[in-house]
């Protein structure tokens, strides 16, 4: 599976985006009867860790709000986005390329201004950063520098490309680069939990915390499988709650469109995701915690710390995720 996500990311600049698109979405349909049993529900990732005590304030679950900005035109549609957000009542995070494409100093003000939260998504969003481990720390040299510059202490890799006992090298609060369920990923394997959890080094000296995103992700939805109605998040989304769990979404302003002309071929519109807010807001008003992921690192950190070592289940899964990486 390395070699050949090596070798696509490799030709990718060379093929036309349309037939990218095109292929990954034929693909990704065909592989979903293959899947039904673990996706968009892996039924096994519900069990809670161990010594778990719930949520601030006895809340029945976690609502957490994070959006990838892949390119300039989704950092165009940034404060559209932010502003629906805001209107409807909630906050969310803004993860940023570091060096794809020119980084707006007004996008970041109006933000960080209004309460948003900005992170880390990878250099160049070319998914090579995990070729070699020399490469590897070099850029984590860069996003390193930005995570200062940002006044940021989350990342979230590129296309969920992972490692992560290399990640250690970040200095960063959280990581959001795994899923409970997803298995239309380049790196399919995911973390069959739906809570957050530590991610210990090796050798002990440090650790990280783990915000597996929940609900699958509005390209995965929207432009590859072409659903015209936001019925999985929600369905999803209420058996999450029923399980306590935390509800983590990874939507991207690249491919939304905020008005009522024709939608473009890699987009949607935007009330799917504005119809899914005001749905939490009407079927379990007082019910969740809504928090930015930092605090939801800062929540599970001083929870977790004691709960997840001696090889706890959550510990244990994040030592086979690093044994996958490693291979």
């Amino acid at each position: 599976m390395k070699h050949f996500t090596r070798i696509y990311y490799t030709i990718r600049p060379f093929l036309p985006r349309p037939l990218v698109v095109n292929i990954r979405g034929q693909i990704v349909r065909a592989k979903v009867r293959k899947y039904e049993n673990v996706w968009p529900i892996d039924y096994r990732a519900s069990k809670p860790p161990a010594g778990w005590k719930g949520w601030p304030e006895g809340k029945r679950f976690a609502l957490v709000l994070t959006h990838d900005v892949d390119t300039a035109k989704g950092q165009d549609n940034c404060l559209h986005l932010a502003r629906m957000e805001n209107d409807a009542g909630f906050i969310s995070s803004f993860n940023f390329v570091c060096r794809r494409y020119p980084l707006s100093p007004d996008v970041f003000k109006y933000l960080k201004d209004h309460g948003f939260e900005i992170g880390v998504h990878g250099v160049y969003h070319d998914g090579k950063k995990f070729d070699c481990r020399e490469e590897f720390r070099e850029r984590a040299a860069i996003i390193n520098e930005c995570l200062v510059q940002w006044n940021a202490v989350g990342f979230r890799s590129p296309a969920m490309q992972r490692n992560l006992e290399w990640m250690h090298d970040l200095n960063i609060e959280y990581d959001s680069s795994t899923f409970d369920t997803d298995p239309f990923e380049p790196q399919p394997d995911g973390v069959c939990t739906i809570f957050p959890f530590l991610v210990t080094c090796a050798n002990g000296a440090g650790s990280y915390v783990e915000l597996p995103y929940t609900l699958p992700q509005d390209f995965t939805l929207f432009v590859m499988m072409k659903h015209r109605d936001n019925r999985i998040w929600k369905e999803k989304l209420d058996w999450i709650a029923r399980m306590g769990g935390m509800v983590l979404i990874n939507t991207h302003p690249d491919y939304m469109s905020f008005d009522e002309g024709r939608l473009g071929s890699e987009e949607y519109s935007s009330r799917q995701y504005l119809d899914l807010l005001e749905y939490i807001c009407e079927r379990y008003e007082g019910q969740y915690w809504h928090c930015l992921p930092r605090d939801m690192a800062k929540f599970a950190k001083n929870s977790l710390d004691g709960g997840n070592k001696g090889g706890s289940p959550l510990e244990e899964k994040a030592r086979l995720l690093r044994d996958v990486d490693h291979g």
